[in-house]
């Protein structure tokens, strides 16, 4: 087990505070082991293994509890109630459980305890019931490994770590096979199809799964390009597939409530203000477009901006599409008053596109730090605007 430090630098200072702790992120992307990194922690600071109640709700070994609210509750407290000092509650795919929020709510007015929860959408602590628990709670969102935390894992050394991390993702159990590919694809496609059927199909009650995964497929396949909805209905239509503009909204809003995907709006740059329309899409991890699409090595420069949209967002940056002009910035990302101007390309070979890339900053007024992140060994740093190798990038550990 890889210590995840930079969640549990985030989550230790909320122990045995008094807010309920939150980890939210796609399937499979570690909330799970998070918690027992958490529970070796409390361990090490003296608690008694006995006062650590732990839930997995993807069990069948707890099916009667989450059966209903009452039955949670009740389970809980006969296992919390004969024991001495506070208790520490752990439960993970905490969705499962209908109207879990009252419960929950309960267990911190009736027992001395801290409490976590895990859950694989975001709607989680949306709906009228999480209203119980407002103001209560800190949540965390959780990714897959990064580029940093692949290399810690496993014994590649950087470059060939990349390798396997841009074709096949960061999903945490790769490490354990080794990246071998065959199994890994397999793996993949699974936990694709387990987050289209729980947490799309099953939650918004869809009906036409294949549909969906048509849609998901195509998105999957433009990432980091500008789309239409009216574009994506008519191609369907000439497929003699029938579905509105608002069924594609509807799926992509899903797609995202569960963290497979993320649309990023564009920022008016000199305006200062974020524009309708031209949205981009991009996969929380890329391993899944491989495994669904089998090309991330045809499209490098794609899955290169993908990479570096979830580096930015692993970071806490807030990451909009960057508009100046006529002109494009692939993203602009900000966090704790600053901002980050990013340009990123496969190669930079050619002079022809060394001037495309790094012109797209002319006219930027403010100083903030504009860099160019491309696969090049080589230096092309010019006026003031940064480069970095694509591996350098995601390994630093700040720019």
């Amino acid at each position: 087990m890889i210590p995840r430090q930079r969640y549990l630098s985030r989550i230790i200072p909320f122990i045995d505070k008094d807010v309920i702790k939150v980890l939210v992120g796609m399937r499979r992307s570690g909330k799970s082991t998070l918690l027992e990194e958490v529970q070796t922690v409390l361990l090490s600071r003296g608690v008694p293994p006995e006062n650590i109640i732990a839930l997995n709700f993807e069990s069948m070994r707890w099916g009667q509890a989450a059966a209903s609210p009452e039955a949670f509750y009740q389970e809980v407290m006969a296992l919390a109630n004969h024991l001495e000092g506070r208790v520490y509650l752990f439960f993970d795919e905490i969705q499962t459980v209908e109207h879990w929020e009252r419960p929950v709510n309960s267990f911190r007015v009736d027992l001395d305890c801290d409490i976590y929860l895990t859950g694989s959408n975001s709607t989680l602590l949306s709906s009228e019931l999480a209203t119980l628990i407002a103001g209560r709670y800190v949540s965390f969102e959780v990714q897959p490994f990064s580029l940093r935390e692949l290399v810690d894992a496993t014994e590649l050394n950087p470059a060939e770590a990349f390798e396997a991390y841009r074709v096949l993702g960061g999903l945490p159990f790769l490490s354990h096979v080794s990246y071998d590919r065959d199994t890994s694809v397999s793996y993949l496609r699974d936990v694709f199809n387990s987050i289209v059927l729980k947490d799309v199909v099953q939650h918004r009650n869809f009906r036409d799964a294949d549909q969906l995964e048509r849609i998901l497929a195509y998105f999957l396949s433009e990432i980091g390009t500008t789309y239409s909805v009216d574009n994506i209905v008519n191609m369907l239509k000439q497929e003699r597939r029938r579905l509105s503009n608002d069924t594609v909204y509807n799926y992509l809003q899903a797609a995202e409530e569960a963290f497979l995907i993320s649309r990023v709006r564009r920022f008016d740059i000199k305006g200062k203000a974020l524009l309708r329309g031209s949205e981009k899409v991009y996969v929380t991890d890329i391993g899944l477009r491989e495994a669904l699409l089998g090309t991330n090595a045809s499209r490098v420069d794609l899955v290169l901006e993908n990479l570096v949209f979830n580096e930015l967002r692993r970071r806490g940056y807030t990451v909009h599409v960057g508009k100046l002009g006529t002109r494009e910035i692939d993203f602009v990302a900000e966090r704790d008053g600053g901002r980050l101007y990013i340009q990123v390309a496969y190669l930079l070979e050619l002079e022809s596109t060394r001037e495309r890339e790094f012109s797209a900053f002319d006219g930027i007024a403010d100083g903030y730090p504009r860099l160019v992140v491309s696969a090049d060994t080589a230096d092309w740093s010019r006026n003031g605007c940064r480069h970095w190798n694509i591996i350098d990038f995601l390994l630093a550990d700040a720019w």
